[in-house]
């Protein structure tokens, strides 16, 4: 066995530069929910694994094959969490946020775990970004969601995406919708653990992504076709707002998303650049969610999760990433001691001032030195030495094209920030 440690298999690591991207996806979609009010929750790392059975389903893949759960020192069940709705609805329900101003609209971030074969994007530690809107059942809020994912995919500069959308109908349509497709699926030759879904929620089977069982099932009812008239003038509504806001869609009535809970609205945002693995993220409303994990009250709920990792891959796949992205703007060269001592409180002074700072650190000589200011991707490199010192000046060099120029030291700060900010 070697000596050395590394990363479990499927849990990757973020560093620079390629972490320059990571960062800039959670914070640009967050960043859009927070544009339309929606306020910070932090999740706990695992819950009660009864919360997921319940809340996700006993029937899907992620509950009955993918959760990591074990028992804490307490001989309690708990389990990482697999997806971020049902920790959201729980704590609005611990924390009565309920009772108060609805909708309830939060937003999140973080790594998320699920036991699946890894393979390029798709992790046993996942990262998602996800918002929830949680008490109004408004076909503007549903619009609201899918919108705030569409404007953050297009501040990332992406464009060649697309939005699948559907709705799975309401307590009225699914009955007699679960009636044709189980009548349907019923008469196909499908093997005993398909067979034993079909009886539980068929819906998972057209959900199945074996190509033998799509290939059966390609000829299956459509849930748009049982819609109730609520149902359907909700789906209506949605679309009508989508257009109004000018987010493009797609219908795909045979769009069937991996959780239980999914009510009415679903969608999905894929590329097509990634292959087989195209979804970049998902969501929908999931009326209902509250009752089934204990809520007194049963209010309604629409969110999504994107995923950071499959949406740098798309960014990478249209040539759109910034793995390369700079690590500070100002790199300081200091010539001697005195100097750095020098740069040391004028770095201060400039990070104070909002700019990102950098020194070549150790004794390297000025060669080395304007090398790692290269590196760094910064845009000034300020180079100080005795004889500057003597003048109380300080060489500015702006290294996206060479130009050298001569500042005062009391007036360095102010410079930078003009040449940085202009």
């Amino acid at each position: 066995m070697s000596a050395e440690f590394q990363a479990p298999r499927g849990i990757p690591d973020y560093f620079p530069p390629a972490s320059a991207d990571f960062r800039r996806v959670r914070d640009t979609l967050t960043d859009a929910a927070r544009r339309a009010g929606y306020g910070h929750i932090e999740l706990p790392i695992f819950e009660d694994t009864g919360l997921f059975a319940r809340g996700v389903g006993e029937s899907t893949d992620v509950v009955s094959k993918e959760m990591y759960t074990f028992a804490d020192r307490g001989e309690r069940s708990v389990t990482l969490r697999p997806e971020g709705t049902a920790g959201v609805m729980r704590a609005v329900i611990q924390h009565g946020l309920d009772r108060g101003q609805l909708p309830v609209k939060l937003c999140y971030a973080g790594p998320f775990f699920r036991y699946e074969k890894p393979q390029e994007g798709r992790y046993r530690q996942l990262q998602q970004v996800g918002v929830e809107a949680i008490g109004v059942d408004d076909p503007a809020l549903d619009a609201e969601v899918i919108a705030i994912a569409d404007e953050g995919y297009r501040r990332l500069g992406l464009s060649g995406f697309r939005l699948e959308i559907t709705s799975l109908g309401d307590d009225e349509s699914r009955p007699r919708y679960r009636e044709a497709l189980q009548q349907f699926l019923f008469g196909l030759d499908l093997d005993e653990p398909t067979r034993k879904r079909a009886e539980i929620n068929p819906l998972r089977v057209l959900d199945d992504k074996r190509p033998e069982v799509k290939e059966a099932t390609a000829d299956a009812p459509l849930l748009l076709d049982y819609l109730s008239d609520a149902a359907r003038g909700h789906f209506d509504i949605v679309l009508g707002h989508l257009t109004r806001l000018g987010v493009p869609y797609e219908i795909n009535p045979r769009l069937v998303r991996g959780l239980d809970y999914y009510t009415k609205t679903t969608f999905e945002f894929v590329h097509d650049g990634l292959g087989a693995q195209a979804g970049i993220g998902g969501g929908g409303r999931y009326d209902g969610l509250m009752r089934q994990i204990g809520g007194k009250q049963d209010l309604s709920g629409i969110g999504f999760g994107i995923g950071v990792d499959r949406t740098i891959l798309a960014m990478r796949a249209e040539g759109v990433a910034d793995a390369d992205a700079a690590r500070c703007q100002v790199f300081g060269v200091p010539m001697g001691a005195a100097a750095k001592a020098e740069l040391v409180g004028l770095a201060g002074r400039l990070r104070a001032a909002g700019i990102s700072v950098d020194l070549a650190y150790g004794d390297r000589g000025l060669k080395g030195a304007m090398k790692a200011a290269d590196r760094s991707g910064a845009r000034l490199a300020l180079v100080l030495g005795d004889r500057e010192l003597d003048e109380q000046t300080i060489e500015v060099k702006d290294l996206s094209n060479g130009a050298q120029r001569k500042v005062s030291l009391s007036t360095v700060v102010d410079d930078v920030v003009g040449v940085l900010t202009q």
